[in-house]
């Protein structure tokens, strides 16, 4: 036997050692926790594809049709419109300071909504891609709230018109509509990943999401005005402790004219913070098992 092989398959005698290849059933929480943070960096890295994507779903949703995206502006304001009137008579409201109101209401509340309800399956709806691509997960859930920043953009129009015909204009507070903004993008990216991660692991996560929101939108000063709870002793409920009131308010309070209201922010981002640390757990643990989820 030829202790010392010669020919083609021999190795160099100067070739350095091959590595070893470890094959581990599991890693160790700092490795978990440093490929959740390069898949959120890639993610950051690949922010043109996550652009070219949001795009994408839009044009698709409305492939076509003759007005395109504008029938989110079109539908959006005739709840506005339909419902406002109506309701100024129930409340007993002057319309010139209800309309506003619920249009900004309604506007910011259907982005939280459809974020939400959209993050739950966010994951499952790219199977094909996460199973066959290998890019990062959280992609998947910065696709849905670009998506909806776009659809929300849309319905800015509304809100525009509307404070046109009132003569509604937003307040000195204003400067803090763009760091409000930027909370908002980050509750919902941390949201969409929650819920993705949940929803593709229990399939009854969606219809949950679903209900939760639609009693949250009857419990959340949207369609009534928060003092209307003042002499009724509710208002530290429905108020003080709900964070889509905190975070409506953040954004809601300046563009009405309102000032910045400091107890909302502190709210807000304590319920921002916990979200975050959640996600974070959440994520770091379940990422790698999400393929086999799916």
């Amino acid at each position: 036997m030829d202790m010392f092989p010669s020919g083609p398959d021999a190795a160099p005698a100067d070739a350095a050692p091959a590595r070893p290849v470890v094959i581990a059933a599991s890693r160790s929480g700092r490795e978990r926790l440093a490929l959740a943070a390069a898949d959120v960096t890639g993610m950051a890295r690949l922010w043109p594809l996550v652009w070219t994507l949001s795009l994408f779903d839009i044009r698709l949703r409305y492939r076509g049709s003759l007005l395109g995206p504008l029938w989110l502006t079109l539908s959006t304001a005739i709840m506005v419109g339909a419902i406002g009137l109506l309701y100024a008579r129930l409340f007993h409201q002057n319309v010139s300071g209800y309309l506003p109101f619920l249009t900004v209401s309604l506007v910011l509340w259907n982005f939280i909504s459809t974020v939400a309800s959209e993050a739950t399956t966010c994951f499952t709806q790219a199977d094909a891609m996460i199973r066959s691509i290998r890019m990062p997960h959280s992609v998947h859930a910065a696709r849905v709230v670009m998506r909806n920043v776009l659809v929300l953009g849309h319905n800015v129009i509304v809100i525009a018109v509307v404070f046109a015909l009132f003569g509604t204009a937003p307040s000195f507070a204003s400067f803090s509509l763009l760091p409000g903004f930027l909370l908002w993008l980050a509750d919902g990216f941390a949201a969409s990943l929650l819920l993705g991660l949940f929803g593709a692991r229990f399939r009854d996560i969606p219809p949950i999401i679903g209900s939760i929101m639609q009693i949250a939108f009857y419990l959340t000063p949207i369609m009534w005005n928060p003092s209307m709870l003042t002499h009724r002793g509710l208002s530290q409920v429905f108020v003080s402790y709900n964070p889509f009131y905190a975070l409506l308010e953040i954004l809601r309070g300046p563009l009405l004219g309102q000032g910045l209201d400091l107890a909302a922010w502190h709210v807000a981002c304590g319920y921002s913070l916990g979200l975050f640390v959640i996600t974070g757990l959440v994520f770091v643990r379940a990422r790698p098992r999400l393929p086999y989820w799916l």
